[in-house]
């Protein structure tokens, strides 16, 4: 188990850098940092392998972090924003017209 520290940036939205909490940025190139612009701390998680990331796998991460004391998160494709949004819709949808679907309660004729 690593405590594994992730940053997000004031220039690009989705974009995370996971650090070991204890190094913090100190092995991360100046270049990349600098991509970052201001850089403000998300979250400290305590990361193994077994434990699910939504859009990382977590032994990739740690055994990046090992290796060049970082893991960079990069925003997902314009395209699965698309997707996502699109099914969003197309659900909220389905949950619309099953509601119109149902019968009122306790209306029927006196």
């Amino acid at each position: 188990m690593r405590l594994v520290e992730v940053f997000k940036g004031s220039v690009t939205e989705e974009m995370y850098l996971y650090v070991d909490q204890k190094e913090g940025v100190e092995r991360v190139p100046e270049d990349l940092l600098k991509r970052f612009g201001v850089l403000a701390s998300v979250m400290v998680i305590p990361l193994t392998e077994a434990r699910t990331l939504a859009r990382a796998d977590a032994r990739e991460v740690l055994d990046s972090i090992e290796s060049q004391g970082f893991y960079l998160q990069m925003p997902p494709p314009a395209e699965a924003l698309v997707e996502a949004q699109i099914a969003a819709m197309i659900e909220a949808d389905e949950q619309l017209r099953g509601g119109q679907d149902e019968e009122p309660q306790g209306h029927g004729p006196a």
